[in-house]
């Protein structure tokens, strides 16, 4: 069932048909050259009726080729209405020429390089960090760039940190769980789906996003103090835990060496206590003092 709104027909780029300007403009000369050499003709032999209306039609002629020029630079279109209907985009460089009364609006499709400004957003757990990004974009329908959109370099501006929320908040900064894709570590998936994000956004306005990629990312700085303690602790704990399995394995190592060899038996009371006494010495952070027995291995 209808709800009595009519959607958008989205404009789409074709092209228009206008001129080469440099035979235009060697036509308007010409012309130009025929009236002055009517005028002198005037002065010389005296004015006739034909030699008039000739020069009036020159005249005329002149004045409808000569505002109708426009330039084309490399990679720049222009958009050209008639009384407000669109009527295509000329892409050709150089010297064009169109009807003066023909307005041309100059688009250029060249790539813009874009750096957002710093937006202060919550990640998936509600922890407040600040993002920003940098995008490299362009016009790739000038139809849709001009007619479907009020100002498409606005948009453009509005969609991007419009984007960067979105994708920012659904992901945590950092991992705490096992196997979850974060802000911080996984920079290329998430600058692949920020592209596309905007890419979908941007339809709507024919721009094209050909790359995007975050460039800072922090935590807001009412909590970067305590997330910078929490970090730190995370990597106390796994330089503790690697320690701990290296010790483990050193402390094996040992006892399957020494019972190899047969360089002593221990019983498992004295094999208990040389593997407290290596795991002090090979974890302990400070530096281990020695102590000698003097007398026998049980005294």
């Amino acid at each position: 069932m209808s709800d009595g709104r009519t959607a958008m027909t989205p404009s789409q780029e074709r092209p228009a048909h206008s001129f080469n300007g440099y035979l235009a403009l060697l036509l308007g000369l010409a012309m130009v050259v025929f009236v002055v050499w009517r005028i002198i003709s005037f002065n010389l032999y005296g004015p006739s009726a034909i030699g008039g209306v000739m020069v009036v039609l020159a005249a005329v002629v002149a004045l409808l080729i000569m505002p109708g020029f426009f330039m084309i630079q490399p990679n720049t279109s222009a958009v050209i209405t008639l009384f407000g209907a669109y009527r295509g985009t000329d892409r050709t460089a150089g010297l064009r020429w169109v009807w003066p009364w023909m307005i041309r609006r100059k688009v250029s499709v060249r790539a813009h390089n874009l750096h957002s400004e710093k937006v202060k957003i919550n990640d998936l757990r509600g922890n407040p960090i600040e993002m920003a990004c940098n995008v490299v974009w362009r016009v790739r329908d000038t139809a849709q760039a001009v007619f479907d959109v009020d100002d498409y370099k606005e948009f453009v501006n509005i969609q991007i940190d419009a984007g960067l929320r979105t994708v920012g908040s659904r992901h945590p900064y950092d991992d705490i769980e096992e196997g979850e894709v974060t802000l911080r570590s996984n920079g290329e998936q998430i600058n692949h789906e920020l592209r596309v994000e905007l890419n979908d956004r941007l339809a709507a306005a024919g721009i094209h996003v050909d790359e995007a990629g975050l460039t800072h990312l922090a935590y807001a700085p009412e909590i970067a103090g305590a997330m910078l303690r929490r970090q730190q602790a995370e990597a106390v704990i796994a330089a503790r835990a690697k320690l701990v399995m290296g010790a483990v394995s050193m402390v094996d190592m040992a006892l399957a060496k020494l019972s190899q060899d047969q360089i002593v038996e221990l019983d498992d009371e004295r094999r208990a206590a040389m593997v407290s006494n290596l795991m002090v010495v090979l974890c302990g952070e400070r530096e281990v003092n020695p102590v000698v027995n003097a007398g026998t291995l049980y005294q």
